[in-house]
């Protein structure tokens, strides 16, 4: 089974080697075919079978060509050539190749002609006397028109069954080259896409944990001359939020390897809120957590991680950036509608004299973007822009995923 499709592979990839070698076994037939007629023009007899027999060789790669070709031969032979040849049969090849190969103008056009070639046929070589035979019956004339018009009719439908095939083999083909080119294009778009996401994910981990550490650190070294054992908390604070954010990453890093177990872990949600608190409690910053209303349905766990990190992300742009002495509110108010999340402090932040219009916005070129990103995912809005009276506000709004 093996050898038969390298055999028909080969075949179907070389059309114009296959023809040839047809036609050149053809010429020995038909040509040595024609010198044992008995015509009173041999030579003549050799040039028309030749002239019919060659064209065979473009059959298929120059289909109009090679019926151009044998249509004239044909004609010559009508003409001037008193017997019918044994290359004629070869007329019958011609037909089913330009129903097969040609286009359709070409199609028709060879088939009409052939029809037409026929009848010219029958009527010089036996309708008229010769070689003692007598004038055939209108009847007789008639059948013999119809019957080598048939033959040529079943040719050229041979002929045009093959086209068919051969155009719905290469719509498959098509359809199967661009089906593959848009999973392809799918994949690199999911592939951008999940790159993207977890771009989102390092800098949400990252940037809060060494935000809180570097807070930690900060405020120990200070403090340790007065209080030694305010260094030993602060180094367990430290060494708990690395932890942390080490679990995080090599979740992470799981998802890029492949790893299944690692990538199936639960990621955060509306129900960590409170340890993100504490956590940031214990890096010096005052946060309270209002939780109002009453959810109608469930959040998508995509749309509960996001509101998670956009608290994330805001409560570490307080730590960064709001400035000593801060307070930092986080509400949580479930309406009709969905998720309202609120985020604001009462630091120098934006409301500094001497600071920038928008500190919070100097490390948010992923972090800030990031969050918008985020949440119009899920046709979400979200607003972060300074406080009137000094601070940074961050509303951001997650609605319901309708069914």
């Amino acid at each position: 089974m093996l050898v038969h499709r390298r055999i028909q592979a080969w075949l179907q990839a070389n059309p114009f080697k296959v023809d040839t070698t047809l036609m050149l076994f053809g010429v020995l037939f038909f040509v040595l075919s024609a010198t044992a007629v008995g015509s009173p023009h041999p030579v003549f007899d050799i040039v028309v079978s030749l002239g019919i027999v060659v064209p065979l060789a473009w059959r298929r790669t120059r289909p109009v060509l090679s019926g151009s070709i044998t249509a004239f031969f044909c004609l010559m032979q009508v003409i001037f050539s008193g017997f019918p040849l044994p290359a004629d049969i070869v007329v019958l090849a011609t037909v089913y190749a330009l129903a097969a190969y040609a286009p359709r103008w070409a199609s028709l056009g060879g088939l009409a002609l052939a029809l037409i070639g026929g009848m010219l046929f029958v009527f010089r070589y036996f309708a008229n006397p010769f070689e003692g035979l007598g004038t055939m019956t209108a009847a007789m004339f008639v059948f013999n028109v119809i019957a080598f018009d048939a033959v040529i009719l079943v040719a050229w439908t041979f002929g045009d069954l093959a086209r068919t095939r051969r155009l719905a083999l290469q719509a498959l083909e098509d359809r199967a080259r661009r089906l593959e080119t848009e999973r392809q294009q799918e994949r690199d778009l999911a592939a951008a896409d999940e790159r993207s996401h977890i771009a989102r994910e390092m800098h949400d981990i990252v940037a809060h944990s060494l935000s809180v550490i570097i807070t930690q650190a900060d405020g120990a070294r200070y403090a340790s001359a007065q209080d030694p054992e305010i260094a030993v908390k602060t180094l367990g604070t430290i060494a708990e939020t690395g932890r942390g954010s080490l679990r995080e990453m090599r979740r992470l890093l799981g998802v890029l390897r492949g790893d299944e177990l690692a990538s199936t872990r639960p990621l955060p949600s509306l129900a960590d809120v409170d340890s993100l608190v504490d956590a940031v409690k214990r890096a010096g910053l005052e946060v309270s957590v209002h939780r109002t209303g009453a959810m109608r349905r469930q959040l998508p766990a995509g749309a509960e991680l996001t509101a998670y990190r956009v608290i994330q992300e805001s409560l570490t742009n307080v730590l960064k950036h709001a400035g000593p002495s801060v307070r930092a509110d986080v509400e949580l108010e479930w309406t009709s509608r969905g998720l309202e999340v609120r985020v604001f402090d009462d630091g120098r932040g934006a409301g500094a004299d001497a600071a920038p219009p928008a500190p919070p916005a100097a490390g948010s070129g992923q972090g800030i973007n990031g969050m918008t990103e985020r949440v119009a995912l899920y046709d979400g809005k979200l607003v972060a822009a300074p406080a009137i009276g000094g601070g940074f506000r961050v509303t951001a709004f997650i609605p319901y995923t309708e069914a």
